[in-house]
């Protein structure tokens, strides 16, 4: 099977997915306790009134019809609008989105530098210190929430030492910002955003990777030590090949597609599951903006968070299976 029609199934597949996200949300809207319009009304207000509101918000129609609504409206990007703002709630979404985007990916880099090699190590020093080091990191790291670790860091190096700030970041520090820099080839200004920007991220990406990081080494680690006892690797050493190019060209390689797939995931992961990282560091991300929203029973904007989320959840499955065709064409043929 091609690529593109692997690719093809794969998004018709995906498809049927969002379609479930997007009717188990909207259900969930009418089982929750309080109803929207409470929102907006005083508890005092009259019962017409009330009925008036929920006729505006088209709450009094039947719930196929509001179904349907709401299903033709995501295509065009109308998830609804806010309670609270007015606003359009897939506005309010996407404007947070690039913040919790920053966080997953600056854990991932920062999993994916440290776990990899760490994980080769370990693999290759069995039984050494190096290895029992890796393991007793990798165990920590499983274990430890990430609030605790979080709050830790703050007490540690902002509070104490003063290495680095204990809050959110200010409004204009973001990867967007250093990018338009480069574009207007600004590149003095470009180098300060960068810094500004690694002195807010490092501790909440270093909490929101530990975890990851930990599983990827004890991931690579495993995957190392199966590959190195094949019959391949033992043709190529008998073959003369220098030691590191059997390792990473070869027995690392052939270990690459779990990890894929638990970066794939995990990268979905970090996105819907950075709410705690982003409650403690005060980070203006969508985790922070799902709490405020339930706390304020702002179920549209609710709605189109986690359709977003799921939607990333997709998306990044789709790009897993294209990596796993690219790296092994086998897979496609399943």
């Amino acid at each position: 099977m091609s690529l593109a029609r692997f690719l093809l199934r794969r998004s018709l597949q995906g498809i049927f997915v969002i379609w479930g996200v997007v009717t188990v949300v909207f259900g969930l809207r009418f089982i929750a306790p309080g109803a929207p319009e409470n929102v907006l009304l005083p508890p005092d207000v009259s019962e017409a009134t009330r009925q008036q509101v929920a006729a505006e918000l088209g709450l009094d129609q039947p719930l196929y019809l509001q179904y349907f609504d709401y299903i033709v409206g995501l295509p065009v990007g109308d998830m609804g609008t806010s309670l609270v703002t007015r606003t359009p709630a897939s506005g309010r979404v996407l404007s947070t989105l690039p913040a919790t985007l920053e966080l997953a990916i600056a854990a991932t880099v920062v999993a994916i530098v440290i776990a990899i090699p760490l994980g080769v190590i370990s693999a290759t020093r069995r039984h050494k210190p190096a290895d029992y080091g890796a393991t007793l990191f990798s165990l920590v790291g499983i274990s430890t929430p990430n609030f605790w670790l979080g709050i830790m860091l703050v007490i540690i190096f902002s509070v104490q030492i003063g290495w680095f700030p204990s809050s959110r970041r200010p409004v204009g520090i973001g990867i967007d910002a250093i990018l338009a820099d480069l574009v207007a080839l600004q590149l003095e200004a470009a180098a300060s955003g960068l810094r500004d920007w690694l002195y807010y991220i490092t501790l909440p990406a270093i909490t929101l990777g530990t975890y990851f990081t930990a599983l990827i080494t004890r991931l690579t680690r495993n995957g190392m030590l199966e590959e190195l006892g094949e019959e391949y690797v033992r043709a190529a050493r008998a073959k003369g090949l220098p030691e590191t190019l059997v390792r990473y060209k070869h027995a690392l390689r052939n270990t690459l597609i779990p990890i894929i797939t638990v970066l794939g995931l995990q990268l979905g992961t970090l996105i819907g599951g950075a709410v705690i990282t982003e409650r403690v560091f005060r980070w203006p991300g969508l985790g922070t903006l799902i709490i405020n929203s339930i706390q304020a029973r702002d179920w549209p904007v609710v709605q189109a968070s986690i359709i977003i989320i799921g939607v990333g959840f997709v998306v990044l499955n789709i790009l897993v299976d294209a990596l796993y065709t690219y790296i092994n064409p086998q897979v496609g043929e399943n």
